[in-house]
């Protein structure tokens, strides 16, 4: 399905996200980081809650320990008067294309899509996220989700991909730490060191989306969605090369309507681990004049179930703030690059 160009103009208007911590005293709904971040939002666009058509949010029971959390979380939003709602179980990315769908449909001019999650609170994250793995032949192993990066690592390694030398030079970028300093740190889980793994971080953020004429009043350049795309890979780790990303070149032929990306001033990548922005970069085909994810990313903080909307929501920043023109924003989730989202954005006039 092409979706490049569409019946109606979708823009994103506004952008917040909370701060980023290794832990953080509020409960795993999301509703203490989410109510400042909505009210950020409302500011930056003059919006109030009453004026939103449709909320869709990006959240995990598993990781938050209870069911139905995001029903919780809908206390941030307020549902007297009736609120129309949805809800993904994953990165909020993807509730970022349902809610676009809704927009192009006409079924609302405006929605607000917001991500949250809370992974301080679980005490063994690395058995939650084995959750996600094929339940017969990997999610009983209970392997590491830090250990399964590393395989993907050696893999490219052992193929002359990369280098530990090149993983260097990322995490230098993203952390804003001298290479040397990388290179030096032991190999915890060869060949990655705790650098080029993403930090454990709790975290909420959410964006608005809006119609063409809504947005043009909202904002004076809005970022407007010139495509976007979603495709997915197989669960089963050992069935595909995890040196590639298949999903990520079909995710961006979506977005462009089989076009091509064409110029791009910024690529905000949703990369957790080092070497997987050489994968992503390379499915794309950026060159060097793209700024790859200014913002750090998610080797600088990793807020889970929202970082994959945060990289959109930084790309569409660049633009109304004026830094950019055309930008990319990212979204993965799932085991080593599994599901991709590509968003292409642009600003118009």
């Amino acid at each position: 399905m092409t979706t490049a160009q569409p019946a109606r103009d979708v823009a994103i208007v506004g952008f917040a996200h909370a701060a980023h911590t290794e832990a953080s005293p509020g409960t795993t709904n999301g509703v203490e980081m989410l109510a400042p971040v909505f009210a950020e939002c409302f500011a930056q666009t003059g919006l109030d809650r009453t004026d939103i058509d449709f909320w869709c949010s990006g959240s995990s029971d598993y990781l938050a320990g209870r069911a139905f959390s995001f029903i919780s979380a809908i206390e941030a939003i307020g549902a007297t008067p009736s609120i129309q709602e949805s809800h993904i179980e994953g990165d909020a990315a993807w509730a970022l294309f349902e809610a676009w769908l809704t927009i192009l449909s006409g079924h609302a001019d405006t929605a607000l899509v917001y991500g949250f999650g809370k992974a301080s609170a679980s005490h063994d994250l690395d058995a939650t996220m084995a959750a996600q793995l094929d339940p017969y032949t990997q999610s009983p192993l209970g392997p590491g989700r830090h250990h399964l990066a590393a395989l993907q690592a050696r893999a490219g390694c052992d193929a002359g991909l990369w280098s530990p030398d090149d993983l260097a030079r990322i995490v230098s970028r993203a952390r804003g730490i001298d290479p040397a300093e990388v290179a030096a740190a032991p190999q915890d889980f060869p060949p990655l060191t705790a650098f080029d793994c993403p930090p454990v971080t709790d975290g909420a953020c959410a964006v608005i989306l809006a119609a063409g004429p809504v947005a043009e009043r909202i904002r004076t350049v809005p970022a407007w969605i010139a495509g976007l795309g979603q495709a997915i890979d197989s669960a089963e780790l050992g069935a595909r090369d995890l040196t590639a990303s298949p999903s990520v070149r079909e995710a961006a032929r979506q977005a462009s309507g089989g076009e091509g990306l064409g110029p791009l001033d910024i690529a905000e990548l949703h990369t957790p681990y080092s070497h997987q922005e050489i994968i992503v970069r390379r499915e794309l085909g950026l060159g060097d004049d793209v700024r790859i994810t200014p913002s750090g990313g998610s080797l600088a903080a990793d807020p889970m179930f929202s970082a994959g909307l945060e990289r959109i929501g930084y790309a569409a920043k660049a633009i109304y703030d004026g830094g950019a023109r055309r930008t990319l924003g990212h979204a993965s989730s799932g085991p080593l690059l599994q599901h991709n989202l590509v968003a292409l954005l642009e600003g118009r006039g």
